[in-house]
């Protein structure tokens, strides 16, 4: 049963005047949380990971063959950066408060205007990021709930329970998957105050939530959470043996409390999951294109989703060399798709020389066919070309598109593996463009940590490390230095949002006026010498370039002009000017 939470009983919040001690570039090693072993050589350092209540230990490789002695000559020391000279950090906020120890592990992110809501197995940190070279903490949700990936949609955060607890509340304390009376699953906050976040409604799934998508209803009244979990057990209360499905919540947006399970839809029937499958790890959405890829366990999956409450399987792929399918991201198109290998469960050292190249690596397929004849082509892996330590668990891990002008590029976290921005465009020969990393955390024992998610944001790189806490990235090239002109109000990486797409880019001096007729034109750098024009349906995006003339639009499906100069005036309504100099009017609205 739901209890609210009494005010002040296990949230701390944190206010704006406490937080300059927080910005710190390095930090001190925190104490091993309870549960965590210390250095010894017979030391099973899977016994660490079992307390989180995760599937870390499950999938744990205890030991490598070998101990790389070679490579880690080339490896950052401890708390030392390596990095390619195009990536930077600009800010760091260590782990604090309620979430200070080791075995409180940061987690997933999601965006809302300039707050960052940064999740952890002990609840969740909202930060103002308007300056994103000095976030500033805004509260701290202490709500303890294995793994805490967080969803925002509105006044509305969405928090995912993977752990029994003895009941809904934030007060509660480990519970037993044999007990009637223990809970878990989704809890929603309201976050209208993001000082002081609401505990306002749980939900029970079986086998808990471990990871949660939104998708938005048709008719923009209501949202829906795809749960996924796995991990049953006949002892299990609510995890019983099979549990190839999802679950799915319908939230009215206007009645949130009324939140309730509408749907378990079986995915894998009979004999057609594959043996390892139990349900989903993780699902992104792609609702403006009525599309969903799932990274189910033994499965990767293409799920068409027009129908909100019953996913269809439209393909479903295995690879002998997957582990564990762990997440999707789409290409912008949606024609392509990147699955993670979560090979080792996220724990252990993969990337050592004891393990191919493509061994906990992405995958990259392609959506060939169309309507229900779609099917997932496999056309190359990517896994990061650098070596760790065996002290440093690495794999394959959450990362998102960064919306550059007519390429397919990602970042993506790799745990110790640190950060990598992949170009994907031809997606049988992806290539890294950037990477940032640290050296190991300890140099005797293997401790959990790493970038869990790494995510682009409206211009900027933000990583939640495991035990670093959250850090911020600029990243400067001119391959992706042009992704600045799309923002986006609101981002959840699992419910993938669509970024116009430029039909043209020009990067090259135009000697007189442009006239756009059709597609979207992107300017990348460029002068324009005379008047811009574009037609009704037609686009313009404009990053870092010159237009010396007015620029008139009207009925245009996008016009946005950024870092710019305009010499002239600016007549588009519905467009956006930003961080741009016009020295005429200016007509957005």
């Amino acid at each position: 049963m739901f209890q609210a939470t009494p005010r002040g009983s296990r949230r701390l919040t944190i206010s704006l005047a406490a937080t300059g001690a927080l910005f710190l570039t390095t930090v001190v090693a925190a104490a091993p949380a309870s549960g965590a072993t210390e250095s010894t050589e017979n030391t099973d350092v899977c016994e660490s990971f079992r307390a989180a209540g995760d599937n870390f230990a499950e999938y744990c490789i205890g030991e490598e063959a070998a101990n790389d002695v070679a490579a880690t000559n080339t490896i950052p020391g401890i708390d030392e950066i390596a990095s390619t000279a195009n990536i930077r950090q600009i800010a760091n906020i260590p782990k604090f408060g309620g979430f200070a120890s080791e075995g409180a592990y940061d987690s997933d992110l999601a965006f809302q205007g300039n707050y960052v809501f940064a999740g952890n197995y002990e609840g969740f940190n909202v930060f103002d990021v308007s300056n994103p070279s000095s976030p500033q903490v805004v509260s701290q949700v202490v709500c303890s709930g294995s793994q805490g990936d967080p969803s925002v949609i509105g006044n509305l955060l969405f928090f995912a329970v993977d752990q029994p607890r003895t009941n809904d509340s934030c007060s509660s304390s480990v519970g037993s998957v044999t007990q009637e009376s223990s809970w878990e699953g989704v809890r929603i906050f309201d976050i209208s105050d993001k000082a002081n976040p609401r505990y306002i409604k749980s939900v029970r799934t079986d086998c808990g939530s471990h990871t949660q998508t939104l998708v938005p209803s048709k008719d923009g009244k209501s949202v829906y959470v795809y749960v996924q979990s796995y991990g049953p057990s006949a002892s299990a209360f609510y995890c019983k043996t099979p549990h190839d499905k999802i679950s799915i919540i319908k939230v009215p947006l206007d009645n949130p409390t009324s939140a309730a399970v509408v749907a378990t839809p079986v995915l894998f029937p009979g004999t057609t999951g594959a043996n390892s499958t139990s349900g989903c790890h993780d699902i992104t959405a792609y609702p403006e294109l009525d599309l969903a890829a799932g990274a189910c366990m033994g499965d990767g999956v293409l799920f068409d989703i027009s129908n909100r409450e019953n996913p269809v399987i439209l393909s479903q792929v295995r690879d002998t060399n997957f582990a564990f399918w762990h997440s999707a991201t789409f290409n912008n198109a949606g024609n392509k798709v990147v699955f993670t290998d979560e090979l080792g469960g996220g724990s252990s050292a993969i990337c050592t020389s004891s393990y191919r190249t493509n061994q906990g690596a992405d995958a990259i397929y392609d959506i060939v066919g169309s309507g229900a004849d779609r099917k997932l082509v496999f056309k190359s892996y990517f896994k990061i070309p650098r070596l760790n330590t065996t002290l440093e668990n690495c794999v394959a891990h959450n990362g998102s598109l960064i919306p550059a002008m007519g390429r397919d590029i990602m970042v993506q976290a790799w745990y110790q593996g640190g950060i990598s921005v992949i170009d994907f465009t031809d997606s049988a020969n992806p290539v890294e463009i950037a990477y940032w990393e640290r050296g190991p955390l300890s140099d005797t024992r293997r401790i959990l940590g790493g970038a869990w998610s790494t995510y682009y944001h409206n211009g900027y790189i933000y990583s939640n490390d495991i035990q670093k806490g959250l850090d911020v990235l600029k990243l400067d090239d001119p391959r992706t230095n042009n992704a600045r002109a799309i923002s986006f109000a609101e981002l959840n990486v699992q419910t993938q949002p669509s970024y116009p797409a430029c039909t043209t880019v020009l990067r090259n001096r135009q000697n007189g006026g442009l006239d756009i007729t059709s597609g979207i034109t992107c300017l990348d750098g460029v002068t324009v010498n005379g008047a811009t024009k574009v037609a009704p349906g037609a686009g313009l995006i404009a990053f870092n370039s010159t237009l010396n003339g007015s620029v008139t639009a009207t009925g245009a499906s996008v016009v946005s002009i950024v870092e710019s100069k305009v010499n002239g005036s600016v007549d588009a309504i519905g467009g956006t000017v930003r961080d741009s100099a016009v020295t005429g009017s200016v007509k957005t609205s």
